[in-house]
């Protein structure tokens, strides 16, 4: 623990009473105090002193002290107070007060960063979770939402978890933990009715805030709604998956939900080696590579329009015969007739098995 949550609290005290105050760790070492000249002095000697004291505020060597809670046979920090009399018993046991409120704090506070870490990563048994959540003081079954931020620039220094807590401010219902160098994940508690769109509209917060010249610095991942504090590990799979998924088939988009990925899902948890295996069978009379850059900008502008030959045909500033050619010369480079329902849903899938294994680096 921190020695500066205690100065913090010594500090306070240095015009409330009438002598130094300070704490000392299980070793001996100030490690704050009002007078700073003491801090980093070793009072090796008054330790067992400490430990083999009867009462809780003892006096010696000049001193009074009493160990802070949490004290079991050997205390871990102990505050003193200069001086043997009453005035320095009342300070001792005044500080010993505020001291121990923030010990707790910090504790419970870095338990919870920890126990959120290890429920997430999938590192706790269901048995110790409960258990745990129960001494921290955590409910076990409450809506959550889980958002992974995910920094797109190295160099971008904005993303930080005190950044996102500051956008949500209530620690009681927004928890926010780093998760390595370039992720922040921010937990939050939600409502009853709450839908995809409500978490997008959060994450398109995170984004926009985060923001730098009007630039896109992070994107944001969205899994679905934790029912249950076991639930997080999932949701958070889901964010990262949303996040990858995104990178492929979804490159303009810095929020991305995983209930909205769509087929794209589906294909990025394919193996490779049937992805290539069905873009050999959908193109068997000729490689999709076969297709030129203004065939692909057609079939593409043909799908946006949900095969609409009239409206794609206006969009492309083209006659819809001509249209009509240029879907006819697909037809007899690939066998598939865009026109029809089926034959398009396998071009359009084609295509996008064709982008993820592009994205592994795999030419098919």
């Amino acid at each position: 623990m921190s020695g500066r949550v205690f100065q913090n609290i010594v500090l306070q005290f240095k015009d409330a009473v009438d002598t130094e105050i300070g704490v000392i760790d299980a070793e001996g070492t100030v490690i704050a105090c009002t007078e700073l000249s003491e801090i980093g002095s070793h009072w090796n000697e008054l330790v067992n002193s400490i430990n083999d004291a009867e009462e809780s505020v003892i006096p010696v060597g000049g001193k009074t002290f009493k160990a802070l809670s949490g004290w079991n046979g050997h205390f871990d920090f102990a505050v003193f107070a200069y001086g043997e009399n009453e005035m320095s018993r009342a300070a001792c046991s005044m500080a010993a007060v505020a001291l121990n409120a923030a010990k707790s704090y910090y504790e419970e506070k870095y338990d919870k960063v920890s126990f959120i870490k290890n429920i997430i990563s999938d590192n706790i048994m269901l048995s110790d979770l409960y258990i745990r959540a129960k001494e921290l003081h955590v409910e076990t079954e409450l809506n959550r939402g889980v958002f992974l931020i995910r920094r797109l620039d190295e160099h971008f220094e904005g993303l930080t978890v005190e950044a996102v807590q500051n956008i949500f401010p209530d620690r009681q219902t927004s928890f926010a933990l780093s998760m390595g160098e370039s992720d922040v994940v921010l937990i939050q508690q939600l409502g009853e009715n709450v839908s995809t769109r409500d978490l997008e509209k959060t994450a398109q917060l995170i984004e926009e805030t985060l923001r730098e010249n009007g630039e896109s610095m992070v994107v944001v991942g969205i899994g679905t709604v934790a029912a249950h504090l076991r639930d997080l590990a999932k949701s958070y799979k889901e964010a990262q998956i949303a996040i990858e998924v995104g990178k492929v088939f979804d490159t303009e988009k810095y929020v991305v939900s995983y209930e909205n990925l769509g087929i794209g899902r589906l294909i990025y948890q394919l193996p490779t080696t049937l992805c290539e295996m069905f873009l050999q069978e959908v193109f068997k009379k000729n490689p999709i590579d076969s297709l030129d850059k203004e065939t692909l900008f057609t079939i593409n502008k043909f799908f946006e329009n949900n095969l609409v030959l009239s409206e794609t045909a206006r969009k492309l500033f083209v006659h819809r015969n001509t249209l009509v050619y240029r879907l006819e010369k697909i037809k007899k480079l690939t066998g598939l007739d865009l026109r029809e329902f089926d034959d398009a849903i396998t071009f359009k899938v084609a295509l996008m098995v064709k982008k993820y294994l592009a994205s592994r680096g795999i030419e098919a």
